[in-house]
């Protein structure tokens, strides 16, 4: 992870310079636009001074259409700058969101297994919306503002230098306490965006867990949780609101200051004859000009901040490691036979605290492998290191003799499928779901797989029957029904390395008879590992390994360790007797 923070040149670099074509286009805008907004100030002078005092009404007519065609162009050139830039910021952040998608969904599960979805979907869908004022409105403040005031501090001059120098005092003085000020936002912004996707993963979480928050009757400690985080989020914003409230007052006052000012010297140096009505005005109205995009740098330089600060944590994803390090893994399974082997793995999911030790075994092509053992054991670590979803820290895992660490990822895993204890289903309808692996299998295919995980069983009792919409994880179906879904999926992906994660605990008992027909159907002729408790679904594997404390504690099929009369005969005994 990087702590590099990005500054205003990265983001030119990466996002400003590659769309040069269009900014530059927006900045020709930008100058016809403020080019055009000197029109009017600038035709005071001659209308109050020439125009007036000497009755010339074609002179004032020309004078007229001017300022009323300078409007115009400044009102045309607006709508362009929207239509250009603010579009093309907002193609910029649906772009960026699919960058971040892409590498987050890139990342490996034990990414995962430390982050909250729901601050995951913040900081893709929220982080990433500051750069609108990279491209878009901010930049056309920045850019723009500083044209107007530059070029009304020219002609400022030009009319009385003393006055000019006299208003710049006040300006530099805030200025100082701009520059300050956003040193002390920056952190507060990116604090903010961290706290926003804390709460917005809470709320994802109670919204998913509505059934056990009800059951235990813990509504009231949820809003306590949610109350605090969103109490954390107001103190934040409190922090920045007091910092930019401050900016905005103190120009108040320090302008105020000025303009006090140039009233009196300005009125003095009429009376002196040193400055003529016409002057007088032009200078107020310059003066407007150049304060309004000073002023306005506070609001532009917190609209900055924001969008830097979002970059920051954006960056601090985009420089994880992804999964597939394509230098390490640049080994193609083309066709896999399912032959793999376990040679002295150890794995630890924090440092210094080993759940597997040494652990070695071979599975043939074909067979099926059983691990059983009590819950936290290491069962389904190991089925997590053949699935590749974790890597051994020491030793090594090979599929036909490859080692699985310098296989591409995907090769490996388009020939995999899994089925897990609390299997997920996606929001839509049962065949939109078994269709998942392969969306363009024939309806022959996916007949086919719902016929051998008995899923026309319940279907056909549903009016939609295959369409029928299973609501969010399914939670309109059985557990049983979830699971022989999952099943028809895996079959229908028809893989030849296959992992069983208590495939079968959620169903009853005339819902496991039937699965354990299709079961046998699935893992025909395919590598399986499978992980049960009730080792009555496990008799007919090809070897069994009884883990305890991360070792491989007893080794063979269920006739040669029921001979032993050890640590299987006890477990299976036990339940025998239940």
């Amino acid at each position: 992870m990087s702590d590099k923070k990005v500054n205003i040149l990265t983001a030119f670099k990466t996002i400003i310079w590659p769309r040069r074509n269009i900014v530059f286009v927006g900045l020709l805008l930008i100058v016809i636009s403020k080019a055009a907004s000197f029109v009017a100030p600038m035709s005071l002078k001659y209308l109050m001074d020439d125009i007036i005092p000497n009755k010339n009404m074609e002179l004032l007519k020309i004078l007229v259409l001017a300022v009323g065609f300078s409007i115009l162009v400044q009102a045309v050139t607006s709508f362009l700058l929207t239509k250009i830039l603010s579009v093309q910021a907002q193609y910029l952040i649906s772009e960026l969101r699919a960058q971040v998608q892409r590498k987050v969904l890139s990342l490996p599960i034990r990414f995962f297994d430390n982050a909250k979805s729901g601050a995951l979907v913040s900081r893709i869908m929220s982080d990433v919306e500051g750069v609108r004022n990279l491209i878009g409105t901010g930049l056309v403040q920045l850019v723009g503002g500083t044209i107007t005031a530059v070029v009304s501090l020219v002609l400022l001059i030009r009319i009385s230098p003393s006055m000019t120098v006299f208003t710049l005092v006040p300006l530099a003085i805030f200025a100082l306490i701009a520059l300050k000020a956003f040193k002390v936002i920056r952190p507060i912004f990116r604090n903010r965006g961290k706290i926003n996707a804390e709460v917005t993963g809470r709320l994802t979480e109670t919204l998913g867990g509505i059934r056990v928050i009800k059951g235990f009757n813990a509504e009231a400690q949820e809003h306590k949780v949610f109350e605090d985080g969103v109490e954390r989020l107001f103190q934040n914003v409190k922090k920045s609101l007091t910092a930019t409230a401050f900016m905005t007052s103190s120009s108040t006052f320090l302008l105020g200051l000025a303009t006090t000012g140039i009233m009196g010297i300005g009125g003095y140096k009429i009376m002196m004859d040193e400055l003529t009505v016409g002057e007088f005005l032009t200078f107020t109205f310059l003066l407007g000009l150049m304060v309004a995009p000073i002023v306005q740098m506070s609001n532009i330089g917190s609209q900055l901040t924001e969008a830097l600060a979002g970059l920051d944590r954006t960056e601090e994803l985009m420089n994880m490691t992804e999964e597939m390090n394509e230098e390490d893994r640049t080994t193609i399974l083309e066709n896999v036979k399912g032959d793999i082997a376990f040679n002295d793995v150890s794995f630890a999911y924090e440092e210094d605290k080993e759940v597997l030790h040494n652990i070695s075994f071979e599975v043939k092509s074909g067979s099926v492998l059983a691990l059983v053992g009590s819950s936290g054991s290491g069962k389904s670590t190991i089925a997590g290191l053949a699935a590749s979803f974790l890597n051994p820290q020491s030793g090594s895992i090979t599929v036909d003799g490859i080692d699985l660490a310098t296989a591409n990822l995907g090769s490996y895993r388009q020939h995999l499928g899994v089925v897990l204890q609390d299997e997920f289903l996606f929001e839509g309808t049962i065949r939109e779901n078994i269709l998942f692996p392969r969306p363009n299998a024939s309806e022959k295919e996916l007949l086919a797989a719902v016929k051998s995980a008995y899923v026309n069983e319940f279907t056909d009792r549903f009016e939609k029957g295959l369409d029928t919409l299973i609501g969010e994880r399914g939670v309109k179906l059985s557990g049983g029904q979830r699971q022989r879904i999952a099943i028809a999926r895996a079959i229908l992906a028809n893989p030849r390395v296959l992992i069983l994660d208590e495939a079968t605990s959620n169903l009853d008992t005339e819902s496991e008879a039937l699965i354990q027909k299709s079961l046998a159907a699935l893992t025909e002729g395919r590598t399986t590992f499978v992980i049960a408790h009730r080792l009555s679904t496990i008799r007919k594997a090809n070897q069994i390994l009884v883990i305890e404390n991360g070792r491989i504690a007893e080794q063979g099929t269920h006739d040669e360790l029921i001979a032993k009369e050890g640590r299987y005969y006890n477990l299976f005994t036990y339940q025998a007797r239940i």
